[in-house]
């Protein structure tokens, strides 16, 4: 938790920027070190400003303020380095949201693990006309996640995870079952 520090010295102290005639006044002096004391934590603070804005500097508490500030989707049950990671990647999280990319990253960040994602949409080129449409044409999507030790609560999270970050027409369904994670099938 951050706090005042006794005995912080000031990066500016008041002292030497008094005009000449305070310079050798005992009691000014004095009364603008008890000012330096007090300011010295702001001072210290506006110093080092942009180290509170990047996630792996930034004190654990002010880290997870940033994730609210960021729109990184957490639930404040994740390790620290998953919290600190979830805020690093948010305006990317942002930029490719609604993708395939974006919901996989999005879930590896709130459970450290990548997902499995099957979905109904494709692409294709034809140089013919009329030709076939590529994937599905019913739109689904479906979200496998195999954790080591999956509970209740991990389906519930995974499922308010997938519904934000999906794309809006996309009817869903997730999944979540025992398994290592390193064992995955190929995606489909």
């Amino acid at each position: 938790m951050r706090g005042s520090v006794d005995g912080l010295g000031s990066s500016s102290p008041i002292g030497a920027m008094l005009p000449a005639v305070f310079a050798d006044d005992d009691l000014a002096l004095r009364f603008v070190d008890g000012l330096d004391e007090v300011f010295a934590p702001i001072h210290t603070a506006l110093d080092c400003l942009d180290s509170y804005f990047r996630p792996s500097l930034a004190p654990l508490d002010y880290a997870r303020w940033l994730t609210g500030w960021v729109g990184a989707e957490t639930d404040g049950t994740e390790p620290e380095p998953l919290l600190r990671a979830a805020v690093a990647t948010a305006a990317y999280l942002h930029r490719i949201r609604g993708t395939r990319r974006g919901l996989a990253e999005t879930v590896r960040l709130a459970f450290g693990v990548a997902p499995e994602i099957s979905e109904s949409g494709g692409a294709d080129w034809t140089a013919r006309p009329l030709g076939p449409i590529p994937g599905i044409p019913r739109p689904h999507l479906h979200v496998h996640l195999r954790l080591p030790d999956p509970t209740t609560a991990d389906h519930y999270r995974l499922d308010g995870i997938v519904a934000a970050a999906r794309p809006a027409h996309m009817p869903y369904t997730v999944q979540v079952t025992a398994g290592d994670p390193s064992e995955r099938t190929s995606e489909k």
